[in-house]
């Protein structure tokens, strides 16, 4: 039996004193350990597996953590985290009161930068080699690892941009493997391409013409090779670009088969890499396939309805419309800037446009949303999956602010749905035409109709602006809810023992509130209690305490939602239990009416 050289680092100094010649079975053994935790544990597995060579030649050469490296995204930090003293707790990975699947700052001093959204790696590290050398720390290294994904975001160029006209100590390293959540697209795609092919002359360059010190491509799983450059480079002063190829992954034949399905591919054999099939049958749909379904439906009878979505094709189900209708859905790579502007100029030419972002990833385009949509009340129809709290990938992606900065802006329409039927029905009201632009929010996993789509996709009705409702009758307080946290309103009541006293509406439109419905609420009940799953500051709640204070009105109000505070990941229900917003926390409250 071979020794095992894993389970005796517990951190890069331990890492440095093997011989280079033992490095490629520890590379093996890190993969075998990465496959074995999230086969159980779940996770991101293809992107790790693909850098695990990598990861080890970087914590070998450099001297982490005083050399500062940076990981782009987080997706392939795995081995990162492994080998930087976490290996014992790694099977908490992305659970409550575990590790965080992305680096933290807080979590580690190897963890040089808090990451989760793409592109940020490059500026991030250029910053810390500026700062290094006005302290004069000239010797310190700084790497920037980024994925052929991500540096097609106009963020990564900027922080090319900048860097090649600086001095700094700065390596960015560019993991090119083709793929990102789903495959890479773009000009620049075609261009790293035809570099693997040497079919690109040299004095072509790119990233040479902005003033890095170029070097590969080489094989990014050939460690001794990655190694020799690594020393290379170190020595090597001012802006570096080393351009490595990997494989999504690497070393289970059916991450490298389906790079797709296993970027984070639930449970699976870690023998075999067959994925344990979940048990589907019987269960609602997700809210994204009934987006992806009836945008594919609507197109179909509406050719003036064009999709796109920044680099989430299958995460959203607009790969429904892009398989149909390959000339009018468009994958735009990761640039949420650029496919708001680009939604707003297609809406000047009258073309009906769905934007499809993820909640937390539409922040990212926050000015295009303001200057170019709204200010020329543009009627764009941005549909934000993902929104509201979204489990274990944690602070970065859950969709917690978006009715908070998006209710501040004039123009803007904000509808959340409760049900599927709701979320079909406004995509049905959105492409008749509206006087302003509307965003839709809607969560990530399933609605509660299991028979949706036989019984409803295509049946649809045309939405009110502005409307909300009377859920069920009640003499004393009044519950207001907005979304698909309205459904945990109603379980509780059903098993409220004072629900007698408590009325329940439903406000889909957070912007225009429905105000009739409002006077009506505020002059029959005492005590109202607004619920969403949203940030509690400047949200929904915030709007009807607006209101309440325009109209001068004393009833007691209380504003239930997400603390003013980054939550962690974490399961839904556990993250719902943590900011009291579940059904047994729910009862705890109304009962005490």
């Amino acid at each position: 039996m071979n020794e095992s050289y894993l389970s005796n680092i517990n951190s890069p100094y331990d890492l440095r004193k093997l011989p280079e010649a033992k490095l490629p079975q520890l590379a093996r053994e890190l993969r075998d350990f990465i496959i074995d935790i999230v086969s159980v544990k779940e996770g991101h597995l293809g992107a790790s597996l693909g850098v695990v060579e990598l990861t080890i030649a970087l914590h070998y050469v450099f001297n982490t953590p005083e050399d500062l490296l940076v990981w782009d995204v987080g997706h392939q930090a795995y081995g990162h985290k492994i080998l930087t003293g976490r290996k014992e707790q790694f099977d908490t990975n992305r659970q409550l009161g575990g590790i965080s699947g992305f680096p933290k700052r807080s979590e580690s001093n190897f963890d040089t930068f808090g990451v989760g959204h793409s592109s940020t790696a490059i500026s991030a590290a250029l910053g810390m080699a500026i700062a290094s050398q006005l302290k004069g720390e000239l010797h310190k290294s700084h790497i920037a690892v980024i994925g052929d994904a991500s540096i097609a975001s106009g963020m990564a160029f900027e922080g090319l941009n900048h860097a090649g006209v600086t001095n700094a100590n700065l390596l960015v390293i560019l993991n090119d493997n083709a793929i990102g959540i789903d495959p890479s697209v773009g000009a620049l795609k075609n261009y790293l391409t035809a570099v693997k092919l040497g079919k690109n002359p040299k004095q072509n360059n790119m990233i040479k013409s902005l003033n890095f010190d170029y070097s590969g491509p080489i094989d990014g799983h050939d460690i001794f090779a990655v190694i020799k450059e690594l020393k290379r480079l170190k020595n090597t002063t001012g802006p570096k670009f080393l351009h490595l190829i990997t494989t999504k992954g690497k070393g289970l034949l059916q991450a490298e088969t389906d790079q797709v399905k296993y970027h984070a591919p639930g449970k699976f054999d870690k023998r075999t890499g067959e994925i344990i099939p979940k048990s589907e049958g019987h269960l609602p749909p997700k809210f994204q396939d009934v987006f992806g379904l009836t945008l594919l439906d609507l197109a179909r009878k509406n050719n003036k309805i064009i999709g796109i979505t920044p680099a989430m094709p299958s995460g959203s189900s607009l790969k429904f419309m892009m398989d149909a209708f390959p000339k009018r859905a468009f994958d735009v790579g990761i640039a949420e800037q650029h496919a708001v502007t680009l939604s707003a100029g297609m809406a000047t030419q009258g073309m009906i446009v769905f934007c499809n972002i993820y909640s937390s990833f539409m922040q990212r385009a926050y000015d295009q949303i303001i200057h170019d949509v709204a200010l020329q009340n543009l009627p764009v129809i941005f549909c934000l999956d993902r929104a509201g709290l979204v489990g274990e990938d944690g602070a970065t992606h859950h969709g917690v602010f978006d009715l908070a900065y998006l209710r501040c802006i004039p123009n803007m329409l904000i509808y959340a749905p409760r049900t599927e039927v709701e979320l079909q029905n406004i995509l049905y009201t959105a492409q008749l035409g509206l006087p302003h632009p509307i965003a839709i929010r809607y969560p990530r996993g399933r609605g509660i109709t299991v028979d949706w789509q036989q019984k409803y996709l295509g049946n649809y009705q045309e939405i009110t602006i502005g409307k909300g409702f009377e859920l069920k009758k009640g003499t004393h307080h009044a519950v207001l809810s907005t979304g698909t946290i309205g459904n945990n309103v109603m379980d509780t009541l059903n098993l409220c023992t004072n629900a007698d006293t408590i009325s329940h509406y439903h406000f889909p439109w957070v912007k225009p509130l429905d105000e009739t419905l409002l006077h009506t609420i505020f002059k029959e009940y005492s005590t109202i209690i607004t619920v969403e799953d949203g940030a509690e500051k400047g949200g929904f709640g915030s709007g009807i305490a607006e209101f309440a204070a325009a109209n001068q009105y004393q009833n007691k109000l209380e504003i239930l939602g997400i603390p003013d505070a980054f939550i962690e990941h974490g399961t839904v229900e556990e993250l719902q239990q943590l900011c009291k917003m579940d059904v047994k926390s729910l009862l705890k409250i109304f009962e005490t009416l």
